[in-house]
C-alpha cells in the first residue's frame, strides 16, 4: 500500500532560514506523490521507504526493520545539505507491507522505483527487510526492458541464496532473480564464512556469482575496486544493494543478524562512493536497520549517513561537463 510523504518527518535544527550555506536536508527537501502526475526532472534523487519485515520474519529473523523508513528519514532530515547547485532531493513516500501480501508489496515497490527512473530521478529506496531488493530490482528491470543486462552489486555478510520453495523471504531473493533472469549478474562484497553455510557457497559457485570475502576486502579494497569495475563493464547498468548487517556489530548493532567480524564504516562509505560514483549506476537500496534493536540509534544514524554519501556521490547528480 502506497503511502504519501508527511512533511512532519523533515523537521530539525535550523541555523539560518537565509544563508543556504547553512541549511541541512529538511530546508531542502521536496515532497513527491507517486500517486500524482509528476514531470521528470534533470537532476533529482528521491528517496523512498519500504516498510516491511515480513521476508525477515519468514526467515527467522528479528523484526523491526519496518520501522526503519521512518527513522532513518527523520535522520537524515538533521544532516547539513551539500549538494552541488541544482540538485533536487525529494521525499517520495513509503510502500508500507499489507499482511499476507509480500510479493504484492514487492511489486508495488517495483512500481514505485520504475516510475522514478524513467522520469530521470535516482531512487534511494529505504528498507526493510532485505526482501526490499527484489522490490528494487523488479522497478529496475521495468525501467530498463527485458533486453538490457542488470549488474546486482551486493554489501552484505550473507548471499541471501536460499531456496524458495515454501515462498520467499529475506535470504531467498537473488536466487529468484538468478532463476528468473539470465540477463542480472550478481556480485557480492562482505562475505562472512561464519555467517554462510558450505551449501551456500556452492550455490553461490554454481550460480556463478562473484563475490569477495570481508576479510579479503579489508585487507585488499583496491583489488575489490578492479573487480567492481570489471563486474560493472559486463553490465548495461548496475543497482546496488546495502545490508545493514554487512557492518561490524559494534557500529551497527541495531540489525536482525548482527556481525562481530563485519566491514568498518569507512570501508563500507568508500565502497558505496565507488559504486555510486560509476557512471552505470542507476539505484540503490538499503536495508535491514532495525530500530528497536538499536542502541543510541547508532545503526539509524550510520544508515542515513550512508544513504546521504549515496546522494553526494551519484555520477548521475553531478554537474555535466
Amino acid at each position: 500500500m502506497y503511502q504519501q510523504p508527511e512533511e512532519s518527518r523533515w523537521t530539525g535544527r535550523i541555523d539560518s532560514v537565509k544563508d543556504e550555506r547553512a541549511f541541512r536536508l529538511h530546508q531542502r527537501i521536496r515532497l513527491l506523490d507517486l500517486s500524482q502526475p509528476f514531470a521528470p526532472a534533470e537532476r533529482a534523487a528521491a528517496f523512498i521507504g519500504f516498510a516491511c519485515d515480513e521476508g525477515v520474519r519468514r526467515n527467522q529473523g528479528r523484526q523491526g526493520a519496518k520501522e526503519a523508513p521512518a527513522a532513518v528519514k527523520a535522520a537524515l532530515a538533521r544532516l547539513p545539505w551539500h549538494l552541488p547547485e541544482g540538485v533536487e532531493a525529494y521525499d517520495a513516500g513509503d510502500v508500507v507491507y499489507v499482511e499476507e501480501q509480500l510479493e504484492q508489496s514487492q511489486a508495488e515497490l517495483g512500481e514505485a522505483v520504475a516510475r522514478l527512473l524513467q522520469n530521470n530521478m535516482a531512487p534511494i529506496v529505504i528498507g526493510g527487510g532485505h526482501e526490499t531488493a527484489y522490490g528494487h530490482y523488479l522497478g529496475v528491470r521495468k525501467a530498463l526492458g527485458r533486453e538490457r543486462t542488470i549488474g546486482i552489486i551486493n554489501i552484505d555478510a550473507h548471499f541471501d541464496l536460499r531456496p524458495y520453495d515454501d515462498g520467499p523471504t529475506s535470504g531467498t531473493m537473488f536466487r529468484q532473480i538468478l532463476d528468473q533472469d539470465e540477463r542480472a549478474g550478481y556480485f557480492c562484497l562482505g562475505i562472512q564464512r561464519l555467517g554462510n553455510t558450505a551449501a551456500l557457497f556452492a550455490d553461490a559457485e554454481a550460480y556463478g556469482c562473484r563475490y569477495v570475502l570481508e576479510d579479503e576486502l579489508t585487507a585488499n579494497v583496491d583489488a575489490a575496486y578492479e573487480q567492481i569495475e570489471e563486474f560493472a563493464a559486463k553490465h548495461d547498468a548496475v543497482m546496488l544493494t546495502i545490508c545493514m548487517d554487512a557492518i561490524s556489530a559494534a557500529a551497527a548493532p541495531g540489525v536482525s543478524a548482527p556481525s562481530p567480524f563485519g566491514l568498518s564504516p569507512a570501508l563500507a562509505r568508500a565502497l558505496i562512493r565507488r559504486i555510486v560514483s560509476h557512471p552505470k549506476t542507476i539505484s540503490i537500496d538499503l536495508c535491514e536497520v532495525n530500530p528497536r534493536l538499536d542502541e543510541g540509534g547508532k545503526t539509524v544514524a550510520l544508515a542515513a549517513a550512508f544513504c546521504m554519501e549515496a546522494l553526494l556521490h551519484f555520477r548521475r547528480l553531478q554537474p555535466r561537463r
